[in-house]
């Protein structure tokens, strides 16, 4: 049997199809923990990747949004005291209209402008003839983590990266997986023009029913590209699954969201999560399941790269999450303030461009910065 304490990472699959894609990513498997508490009620895979243990967990079949994310994750965070570190990964709908993102694409989650790196955008306040104003705040990620981001990115500018070889390994070994969670046609990748509406049957494909004039012509990545590419900056949650292009582009042009999902504001409500997306949908009325797999897979190899740039004594430097439920955001040895503009806290600096463009590490008070690429 496992030991609980031994697992210092944290990571939470909303749906299945997450679920397998993070089992399938990690280089061993252990056997279960010993019984736990009677509340708990997740379904934990156990297991290692790279140098850290890490405990995976879903959301209940039939289980989505804000209120279940958040339940399993402080079931996960009582049962594994030691968990240092919370990630969410798995599948969103992109916003093609401001950046260059496709589907297979992935996005993380990136603070700035005095957000945490997602903000819930069914709460908050609507005053007549100003933007829709958000109100409250939630939990950004470690600095560790942060600092991993920015090392992450600089890599990834000079070197590219593999995602594409890790995903095949992945189907190689396991050919069940080829025809759900390889790369699709990228021919299915079709990108309509905002007020293009689907049939009202969504079994309906969109080739030939919504036609192929008003579709989106993107020219195509060359080598020298990451496809998939990668994208930092701001993810909308909320309870709600968006399908409406029009609506997707009003608040991409308010706020310059990235993407848009269902589970993670309810996670950082409470935790510090960084949250990792792969796109399988432009949150227009076009959504299928095609892409599904594929995002998942290319989400969790960025999370698995990820760990991998992080060492375990940076890991063990944090505080326990558990602490943070119980005690709230005063954690941090800097206090509360580690990520206002005004904080005297040191922090990392990090200035993201679309996918991997423009890319800038330095230190100053602690807040991470987003701009155009």
């Amino acid at each position: 049997m496992s030991n609980p304490e031994d697992y210092t990472v944290g990571w939470i699959s909303a749906v299945a199809t997450e679920y397998v894609a993070a089992q399938h990513l990690l280089d061993e498997r252990h056997p279960p923990a010993p019984r736990m508490s009677s509340r708990n009620k997740n379904h934990y895979t156990l297991g290692k990747m790279g140098m850290h243990n890490v405990v995976i967990a879903t959301l209940p079949l039939g289980r989505y949004g804000i209120a279940s994310a958040a339940l399993v994750a402080e079931e996960m965070m009582n049962s594994f005291p030691n968990i240092r570190i919370l990630l969410m990964v798995g599948i969103g709908g992109g916003v093609p209209t401001r950046h260059d993102i496709r589907l297979g694409d992935i996005v993380v989650s990136a603070p700035g402008n005095g957000s945490a790196g997602v903000f819930q955008y069914d709460y908050g306040k609507t005053i007549q003839d100003q933007e829709f104003l958000t109100t409250g705040s939630l939990t950004p990620p470690q600095p560790a983590l942060l600092a991993t981001l920015a090392g992450v990115a600089a890599r990834h500018v000079g070197q590219g990266h593999t995602y594409e070889q890790t995903i095949n390994t992945v189907l190689d070994n396991n050919p069940r997986l080829r025809s759900n969670y390889g790369r699709p046609d990228l021919a299915s990748d079709r990108l309509y023009q905002s007020h293009v509406v689907h049939p009202a049957d969504d079994d309906l494909p969109c080739d030939p029913n919504c036609g192929d004039e008003l579709l989106i012509s993107r020219r195509p990545r060359t080598q020298l590209e990451d496809s998939p590419a990668i994208h930092y900056g701001l993810i909308a949650s909320a309870n709600q699954l968006m399908k409406d292009a029009v609506a997707r582009d009003k608040l991409a042009k308010q706020k310059d969201v990235l993407c848009f999902e269902m589970e993670a504001a309810g996670l950082m409500d409470n935790f510090p999560c960084l949250v990792i997306r792969g796109i399988c949908d432009y949150a227009d009325s076009h959504k299928n399941k095609v892409w599904q797999g594929y995002a998942a897979m290319t989400a969790a190899a960025y999370a698995k790269d990820l760990l991998g740039e992080i060492e375990p004594w940076q890991v063990e430097q944090e505080a326990r999450i558990v602490n943070y439920y119980h005690e709230g955001s005063n954690v941090y040895n800097e206090g509360s303030n580690f990520y206002n503009e005004g904080s005297n806290a040191g922090g990392t600096r990090i200035e993201f461009g679309g996918a991997n463009n423009g890319f800038q590490v330095g230190m100053n008070h602690g807040q991470i910065h987003h701009r155009q690429g």
